[in-house]
């Protein structure tokens, strides 16, 4: 329960740096995407179940922070992000956690997909079609952006999800 909690406050904290310091530190109004780089993160490290649900909370969050007019859009985020936690889950298995090259790819291909689907709802739909424009000006520099908040943030989440199964493991021996 108290890894719960854990991943909940930490899902707070990084919304509040997506919406507060990551605009702050923009660059032509392009910003790193913290809940991306969060939910892959957790995903790799904690399998399918968990990327999904991180995916999820994390998706609703930016839904409900981001919120405008509308309302039909609410549990779109949601859905990528629950897609990006479940599909980063598939190589839970297979990675090393010190090796920062799989977080890496993942968040880029994950940030690709999430610019993307975007696109194609928010912008394709409403028909503005200049997809090459916004590939070049919006999605590209800010997966580039995104990558390099990986390699910073990566090492951190890494830490914190060893304390917390190292406590967890801690806490399943109590009871035997």
């Amino acid at each position: 329960m108290r890894t719960k909690f854990v991943l909940f406050g930490m899902m707070l904290v990084c919304l509040l740096l997506q919406c507060s310091l990551m605009s702050a530190i923009s660059i032509a109004s392009i910003a790193p995407n913290l809940m991306i780089v969060f939910t892959v993160s957790f995903g790799l490290m904690r399998g399918r179940r968990s990327g999904l649900l991180i995916g999820f909370f994390c998706g609703m969050m930016c839904d409900l922070m981001y919120m405008t007019l509308d309302f039909y859009m609410v549990g779109f985020h949601a859905v990528i992000y629950m897609l990006i936690g479940y599909l980063c889950g598939y190589c839970y298995r297979i990675f090393y956690d010190d090796d920062v090259k799989m977080p890496v790819l993942l968040t880029a291909a994950a940030d690709l997909s999430y610019g993307l689907a975007v696109y194609a709802v928010q912008f394709l739909l409403r028909g503005r079609v200049d997809f090459f424009f916004y590939l070049g000006r919006i999605i590209l520099p800010e997966m580039i952006y995104t990558i390099l908040l990986t390699l910073i943030t990566y090492r951190f989440f890494l830490f914190i999800n060893r304390k917390l199964e190292k406590a967890d493991k801690r806490g399943v021996d109590s009871f035997v």
